[in-house]
Order: structure tokens, then sequence, then C-alpha cells
């Protein structure tokens, strides 16, 4: 078994577009903008995030759309430098929850959300650091 992608059901397809693309900085596979699928990549390893349209989704199974509340995902994304990516972000309008920070003794983090709600964690290795 493979992990293929993690796939976030959104309502406003084109800004969380806009977000994992222009703000974070991830490479669309097709360039689709308006949905309603658009697979993402950073440019190292195979793990990817995808966003597929909230509706389209309630419609395959048969399901109303409702609006997610609450955090039900987290999209983890490992930076190498996270003081010098949070600058990047921040400056094209991200806001910071929290960090950058340590989490643990082993790495250090900083949290946001996407334009839907959902939370996305940076995080630095410091195991990986000589």
């Amino acid at each position: 078994m493979e992990l293929a992608q993690v796939r976030l059901l959104v309502t406003d397809f084109a800004a969380c577009y806009r977000f994992y693309a222009d703000v974070l900085g991830l490479k669309p596979q097709s360039g689709a903008v308006d949905g309603p699928y658009e697979k993402f990549s950073p440019v190292t390893g195979s793990a990817g995030i995808a966003l597929q349209d909230r509706a389209m989704m309630a419609a395959v199974l048969g399901e109303a759309g409702d609006t997610a509340s609450g955090h039900r995902s987290l999209v983890v994304l490992r930076v190498d430098d996270l003081d010098a990516y949070c600058a990047r972000i921040t400056g094209r309008g991200v806001v910071l929850l929290r960090g950058p920070a340590p989490m643990t003794d082993r790495m250090r983090v900083a949290h946001l959300k996407d334009p839907e709600g959902n939370l996305v964690e940076l995080q630095e290795w410091l195991l990986l650091r000589g």
C-alpha cells in the first residue's frame, strides 16, 4: 500500500488553489484553477496534497455538501529553514497562528490556516542539522 495523497474537500476552490500554489509555493499538477480537482506537490518528496470541490464529492456520494466545522484535517509540510519560509509566506499575507517555535527537542513548527480553515503545520526537523 502506498499513500497517494491527502485530499481536502473545499468550498472556495479558487481561494484554496491560490493559497497552496501562490502562498505556500507548491506545484500544481494541471493548473485547474477553478477545479473541481487539483493535486499539489512540493519540490522534493513524493507526497501530495489535493483539493476537491466539496459539492462535487457530495454529489458522488449522494450526500449533502455541508460546510465542515472544527478542525478536521492537518496538512504537514517539512521545510529546511522554518524562519526563512515563514518570512516569505507572511510577506504574501499569511497570518501565523503560532510559531515558529519549538514543538519538541527534535523539531520546530509554525501553524497557519488555509482559506477554508484547514490547519497547516510547517516543520523544521532539527535532527537533520549537522
